[in-house]
This record gives C-alpha cells, structure tokens and sequence, in this order.
C-alpha cells in the first residue's frame, strides 16, 4: 500500500475472527502485513458498524509522561516540570474503542485524562531531537484513567494509573511521523467538552520526549508513548462515556461501569 497520504490503520474483529485494516469512510479495508514493514489491499472490505476495534496495534510498553502541559501543571498546583516526568501502565490496562472501562469501587475518585499516544515504528537508543520524529510509526488517542486519590495517597503513580481497562487506546492508528502544531485534542463527558488544548502547548515536544525515554531506555517497535493530558481533568462515574478526540484521527469512546 502507497504511504503517500497518511492513512488510519487498525485491527478489528468480525465474525469471531482478527484482522489489519484500514479505514476509509464507513469502511475497513483489509490488509495484509503490518505497520512495521509493507502492507497491501486483501481486496476485502467490512462496514464499520459490523465490526469490533480492537487497540490499533499489541504494544510492548506503555510509557506515559506526567504535567506536560501548562494548565494542567497550574490545576493540580504544581512546578513546571525541567524534563519530562517518566512513568509506566501495565498492558493490562489496555482496552479498545467502545470497550467498558471497570471502576472499582473502593478506588475512590477516578478522573479522565484525553492524550496524544504516539507509537514507535523502529528500535532507538539514544537519539537526539532533530532525528526522533523518524522513529515514529503514528499516533491514536489514549485515555490515562486513574484513580486520583490513590495516586495523591501513594505518593507516586503505579497502583493509581494501572488498574484493568485503565488504559483506552484507539481506533485507529493515524501513519504520519508527526501532527501538525495547531491540531487540537478535546474530551468530553457525555458530551460536554471538558478538555481541549493544541498539542503546540505542550511543554516538552514529541520529539523531546522520545529523545529523553531513549536516552535511559530502548524504544522498541510497538512502544506507546501516552503525551500527558491538556487542563481540565475531572472526575468519572459509572455510566459515564468519555470520548478523546483529536484532529486528523478520529474519536475513542469508552464507556465507565461499576466493578464490585
């Protein structure tokens, strides 16, 4: 399949059965390979309404990055960070586009946070800013829900931001290196805007954050980077629906249940 255009990749499944595709329109096109290597047209398409998606790629890591923008820094009355604050999510916190996302309830607060998710495309150690951008594969939406009171009792983040289906990730995955500046990512609960920000204001780049992780760590193929959340994160209850959506990708939407 020609990269000339960027194109939203996915996995999906239909009739008890797996597939790569791509979207176009109301359609999901499969394909055969993947987003590490070629993929090519199966000549065989589904309608969007007849399938499941699934997260658009199985990850190997799932790094997130805390306070990386400036209202959201104010709102929790923190200092501006001098690097970016490194932190990790278990896999098992992943769920798909339309998957329920559990809150137990002894958790206490649980709160959205809409995200940029950048996904590695090739291995890297040690790269510096001006050459991080050719390392990526693309970028989704994420939604890095955590437990708010926990993560305040704990003193760090681990147990707060790792709880099963604590990790939206999706639908599709948009193949471009980089996102414009002034793209806009915006969340909301049942259907109100309660976040909304350009990813210019970001307080470290894309760029920036991958060159920092590689520095201590290989990034390898499939590795998330979740880039921090814009001002405005709040509280989810069951029966909520939070819905990430950004510019040039589409819109991931999760609704929240009670767990017992």
């Amino acid at each position: 399949m020609k990269r000339g255009e960027p194109v939203k990749f996915c996995r999906f499944s239909v009739d008890n059965r797996t597939y790569n595709g791509v979207l176009r329109g109301n359609m999901l096109d499969i394909v055969e390979g993947d987003i590490y290597g070629d993929f090519s047209s199966m000549r065989m398409s589904y309608p969007v309404d007849r399938v499941k998606f699934l997260t658009p790629i199985v990850p190997n890591k799932i790094w997130c990055v805390g306070r990386n923008y400036v209202g959201h820094v104010k709102e929790l009355d923190h200092e501006l960070p001098e690097e970016p604050i490194i932190f990790m999510k278990p896999l098992t916190t992943l769920v798909g586009h339309g998957d329920l996302v559990r809150i137990p309830n002894w958790a206490g607060r649980v709160d959205y946070e809409g995200e940029l998710a950048v996904v590695i495309g090739k291995r890297c150690r040690k790269v510096s800013e001006a050459d991080a951008l050719s390392y990526v594969a693309g970028y989704s939406c994420f939604n890095d829900v955590t437990a708010r009171e926990l993560q305040n009792k704990d003193g760090q983040w681990t147990r707060a931001k790792s709880f099963d289906t604590f990790g939206p990730f999706g639908p599709v995955l948009l193949l471009t290196d980089r996102m414009p500046g002034d793209a806009a990512i915006t969340t909301r609960l049942n259907g109100n805007v309660v976040q909304r920000d350009v990813f210019s204001n970001m307080i470290f780049s894309v760029s920036r954050i991958i060159s920092h992780i590689s520095r201590f760590a290989t990034l390898e193929p499939g590795d998330v980077i979740a880039t921090g959340t814009p001002e405005g994160v709040g509280r989810v209850a069951p029966e909520d629906r939070v819905e990430v959506e950004i510019d040039g990708i589409g819109t991931l939407s999760n609704p929240f249940i009670a767990e017992h």
